[in-house]
């Protein structure tokens, strides 16, 4: 009798631990998921200077396999060379940039005009592209509404005229210089932990092995290596097919006669690093520009605009990624718009990494667990 009292006793213990211990995993399962969400935009921005780091490392082992020297001067020799040309880029089509870059804003602007025009000629409402303007026009009409007119001896602004105006500068000259201040400082945020975490990857890596459980250390070994593995071939393969974008989508417009082609090219280049909705992106801006120079010029552009779509989708894809990433197009398409949808920019621009690292894992527990009918039997 004794001995079943103390089996009910030992039984109700356990129940009690595994409860308790139940109880604190959804906790802090439930705070880590409120941490992920109150600071996604500082972890993407951890990830972004993760993802570059690798990238410089795969650079690096690089230029290993060439010359026999120490990691370090490698790594000086990657960024000087990085250096090197985006400071050439700048001070040799700076100027040529920042001109094509002006010029191509009003083309596209007055294009937009153009489209808003042509929908409502056919009856198709585009009232919600006035939302700021209606309200900067009622904010005007209000107080003309509200005071009656009366006759003026000069045109010079009264003081609270003037007052409101000089307002609205500073709030928008403080938000411009925010938003300015905000993007440089994300930029060395990256630069800076990219650069960190190349100059001394095995430091982080057996940081990060440190923190897994010492019964699954081995297991946590193998899969941030695949991880490391599978985010160096597809950056390197990333940053090929991106120059060969933009090289195509440079010259093509270059041939037809596009005003501002170069900086058509770079901005097509730079979105390929976002699979699928980047290349959607980037012809819808190229076909936009490409109108103010008669239709034949937006008909040879769409038409070019979808060979490199099927030069990149169909061929680089296949034959440079084929090693690095393979996972289903509407997969991945889903899993951009749910980021995108939640976390803006970011999880748009980074859905693809976070995919190749949860692929890695789930590939690996998969090849880890037992068949089926060996479990069974």
């Amino acid at each position: 009798m004794t001995g079943l009292s103390e089996e009910r006793l030992s039984a109700r213990n356990d129940l009690a631990w595994a409860i308790t211990v139940g109880g604190i995993g959804i906790v802090l399962f439930a705070g880590l998921l409120w941490f992920a969400w109150s600071f996604a935009a500082t972890l993407f921005l951890i990830f972004a200077g993760m993802l570059l780091g690798v990238a410089l490392t795969a650079m690096t082992h690089l230029l290993g396999r060439v010359v026999k020297l120490p990691h370090a001067l490698r790594l000086t020799i990657v960024c000087l060379v990085l250096a090197g040309m985006l400071s050439g880029i700048v001070f040799l089509g700076g100027t040529t940039i920042a001109q094509q870059a002006a010029a191509l804003s009003n083309t596209i602007k007055s294009q937009l005009v153009n489209v808003k025009a042509f929908l409502e000629k056919n009856g198709i409402d585009t009232s919600y592209f006035d939302l700021g303007n209606q309200g900067e026009a009622a904010a005007g009409s209000s107080p003309a509404s509200a005071t009656p007119a009366t006759p003026s001896t000069h045109n010079f602004p009264g003081a609270g005229a003037i007052a409101s105006s000089g307002g609205a500068i500073v709030s928008q000259t403080l938000k411009l210089l925010l938003g300015t201040v905000s993007a440089v400082g994300n930029f060395f945020i990256v630069l800076f932990l990219g650069l960190a975490f190349a100059a001394q990857p095995s430091v982080y890596r057996n940081g990060l092995l440190f923190m897994a459980p010492a019964k699954h250390r081995a297991r946590a070994t193998v899969i941030v290596d695949r991880i490391g593995e599978t985010l160096e071939r597809w950056l390197i393969a990333q940053i090929l097919t991106m120059c060969a974008v933009f090289l195509v989508t440079w010259i093509g417009l270059a041939i037809i006669g596009i005003p501002g082609s170069f900086i058509l090219g770079i901005q097509a280049g730079l979105l390929a690093f976002i699979p699928t909705v980047g290349a959607i992106l980037a012809g819808l801006i190229v076909v936009l520009a490409s109108l103010a120079s008669g239709w034949i010029a937006t008909l040879s552009a769409f038409v070019l605009f979808l060979g490199v779509h099927a030069l990149e989708s169909y061929v680089l894809t296949p034959i440079i990624q084929r090693q690095a990433l393979d996972i289903p197009p509407a997969t991945l398409f889903a899993f951009q718009i749910l980021l995108g949808v939640v976390f803006g920019i970011w999880g748009l621009a980074l859905a693809l990494p976070l995919m190749a690292i949860a692929k890695v894992m789930i590939d690996y527990f998969k090849a880890d667990a037992p068949p089926r009918e060996a479990a069974v039997a």
